[in-house]
């Protein structure tokens, strides 16, 4: 086994989570991932802490979704829940044998289950309120995903384990200066009220009057790196372009290119399966409109993989998710959907906060 993957089980069960003796953790997985998997174990057993490994095997995903009778796609999971309300925390790795696995599946079976999955975000977000629970999501590196970043599997590998500080000597103190640049950042945005984002066939203002910026330092999501709000729901105006490929459950959609009015999607198309974009834009009443807004800082990402949980962070772009907002973050929109759509911004985009000009050509002027 890789030496990192111990590196990174410490660094989630240690920084991201600060699990206790005593505690239980669960970890959704593929089975692919199962090197991931025996290092929690190892690391969660000499800290005294629970393990509770849920395992997914290849195809799951795909032979859920096509096989599925109506009360499995438009009902909570009964167990599903009860250990959502029981856990102290939970590790999500991001793995798979297959990143096409569902692009056959007809994308509205998808939507009714997200939608009735949504329930478990109300709960995860409430008993994390309460200081009662705790999440990440990590990933595990497979061939397929390799294959997908046009990268061979040790050079994804490495990509992967770098964007999570772990070829630093001391990850945790690598994330802790993370989160020391972006309370800088954060603190310099002050209370705006007014966002304003132009660049490549952009322009478009919202308002983020009230609503709070979060800082992304590795806590919920590893790697990390990004700086976020969600805005006012119906403050939206203008257009913008999504030059970088976006996936979203494996369907991958290019050249997104949006206008909104009053916080709504009104006019939506793509350059690379359009059809999708819009089916998914469709799910819900809530879908239309804008979840979140964000910054990515992690330059140790450069280039994209095909893999949002890397892509959203790349240093010198923005994303922004159209969706299910961010309660910390005061969003109150709801939806089954979150999907998010990034931008780069080297090429003279630019971001002003009540005017003033706080990100521009990748980097923050603050």
């Amino acid at each position: 086994m890789d030496f990192r993957y111990e590196k990174l089980a410490r660094l989630l069960l240690d920084y991201s989570l600060n699990v206790k003796e005593g505690q239980t953790v669960m970890v959704n997985a593929a089975t692919v991932a199962e090197p991931l998997v025996q290092a929690l174990q190892k690391a969660t057993a000499e800290r005294g802490v629970y393990l509770l490994p849920i395992m997914r095997p290849e195809d799951g995903q795909y032979l859920f979704y096509k096989h599925a009778k109506d009360n499995l796609l438009d009902v909570t999971f009964p167990v599903m829940k009860q250990l959502f309300e029981t856990v102290d925390a939970m590790i999500g790795i991001h793995s798979t044998a297959n990143p096409r696995e569902l692009s056959r599946i007809e994308p509205t079976r998808i939507a009714r289950h997200r939608k009735a999955t949504a329930a478990f975000y109300e709960i995860i977000a409430r008993r994390e309120k309460e200081g009662a629970f705790s999440w990440v999501a990590a990933p595990f590196p497979t061939s397929a995903m390799a294959g997908d970043a046009e990268m061979s599997l040790g050079e994804y590998t490495d990509f992967v384990l770098k964007a999570c500080g772990c070829d630093e000597d001391d990850p945790t103190a690598y994330w802790k200066k993370v989160h020391g640049e972006h309370a800088r950042i954060i603190e310099a945005f002050g209370r705006a009220k007014t966002l304003h984002i132009t660049g490549k066939e952009t322009d478009l203002t919202m308002s983020v009057e009230g609503r709070t910026w979060i800082n992304c330092d590795g806590k919920n999501n590893m790697p990390d790196g990004e700086i976020f709000t969600s805005p006012v729901e119906d403050s939206a105006e203008g257009t913008i372009y999504f030059d970088v490929p976006c996936s979203y459950n494996g369907v991958e959609v290019e050249g997104v290119r949006l206008r909104l009015e009053k916080g709504k999607v009104v006019d939506a198309s793509a350059e690379k399966r359009e059809e999708y974009l819009l089916k998914m834009l469709d799910v819900d009443e809530g879908a239309r409109f804008v979840g979140e807004i964000a910054i990515g800082t992690n330059y140790h990402i450069q280039q994209p993989s095909k893999s949002i949980l890397f892509d959203e962070k790349i240093g010198g772009t923005m994303h922004m998710a159209v969706g299910l907002s961010i309660p910390e973050a005061g969003g109150r929109n709801k939806s089954g959907l979150h999907w998010d759509m990034i931008k780069r911004m080297e090429d003279g985009g630019r971001w002003r906060l009540d005017g003033r000009t706080v990100y521009e050509n990748g980097r923050f002027t603050v």
